[in-house]
């Protein structure tokens, strides 16, 4: 079982907890409380690889994979930290690290907190509440897509063209935008699941109604109703002091998701958590 070396709860109730293995690792976990329930966003590394410009997670270079027993660690943990009463209903795969870099480990978790056999029918997280984060490596996405158990997909887009990607996400020099999306298609058709795009809005980088109406270009396909398939999170910035870039004001974020809307690209705006503790999107790092 991990130690709890430290908890943290926000203003808004989301809790962030510093978790210890048995070799001293230590990694970040965070349990969001929604109307729907409870949401455990679990770390699939502890450091992470992939570079991208806006987020903590990558400041400090992988150490190693985490495996799916100490992932289920994480879970474990915060249950017993729970009241009685309190379940976890929802787990995202979209803590520190490039989940799709740890591929079978995360497959592995996923299947086992997803068991009632392995969990308990109280503790079993059904596999349409278990969503899995990747900043798009398209070979897994197709491997995903075939499992037994049909879990959903979430990828971090964040840019609509290879150009500014390229700046923003260096895994894009690999795996093109246009071919993700195509692959996130595929995704959602084999396994009749929405995919998720998440996309957080930046200012002045990647928020101009430019960006929007190429954004629901990219994800517009001729004879297809788009939101059968996708939508889009926009995500408000939570700042990381070492990148100092700012997220977009609210009435840009509203024209960006009305633009989205006009086109027909079905799309949300996010509610943050935990930001006053560091525990919203792109904050957790390895600590």
């Amino acid at each position: 079982m991990a130690e709890i070396i430290s908890k943290q709860i926000s203003e808004d109730g989301t809790k962030k907890y510093l978790l210890q293995y048995e070799d001293g690792i230590q990694i970040e976990t965070v349990l969001m409380t929604h109307a729907y329930g409870n949401s455990l966003c679990v770390s699939s590394q502890a450091g992470c690889n992939m570079g991208c410009m806006f987020c903590a997670s990558g400041l400090l270079k992988k150490v190693r994979d985490l495996t799916a027993k100490e992932m289920l660690d994480q879970f474990h943990t915060v249950s017993k930290d729970l009241s009685e009463e309190s379940l976890i209903t929802h787990v995202v795969v979209m803590g520190t690290g490039e989940p799709f870099d740890n591929y079978a480990e995360v497959l592995q978790f996923c299947n086992l907190v997803s068991d009632p056999k392995t969990m308990g029918e109280t503790l079993a997280v059904a596999p349409r509440h278990i969503t899995v984060s990747t900043s798009g490596i398209i070979p897994k996405i197709l491997e995903f897509a075939s499992t037994e158990k049909r879990f959903n997909l979430a990828v971090s887009l964040h840019a609509p063209t290879n150009d500014l990607r390229n700046r923003m996400m260096p895994v894009n020099r690999k795996y093109p935008v246009d071919e993700l999306v195509k692959s996130a298609l595929r995704y959602s058709k084999q396994t009749k699941r929405r995919v998720a795009f998440e996309y957080l809005l930046l200012d002045g980088i990647n928020d101009s109604e430019k960006d929007a109406l190429a954004l629901a270009d990219l994800l517009s396909f001729e004879g297809l109703d788009s939101s059968d398939y996708f939508y889009v999170n926009l995500i408000p910035y939570n700042p990381v002091r070492e990148f100092g870039l700012r997220g977009s004001e609210k009435e840009i974020a509203l024209k960006f998701y009305d633009v989205l809307m006009k086109q027909g690209i079905k799309a949300t705006l996010r509610k943050e958590h935990g930001q006053d503790i560091a525990a919203a999107y792109g904050q957790l790092r390895l600590k």
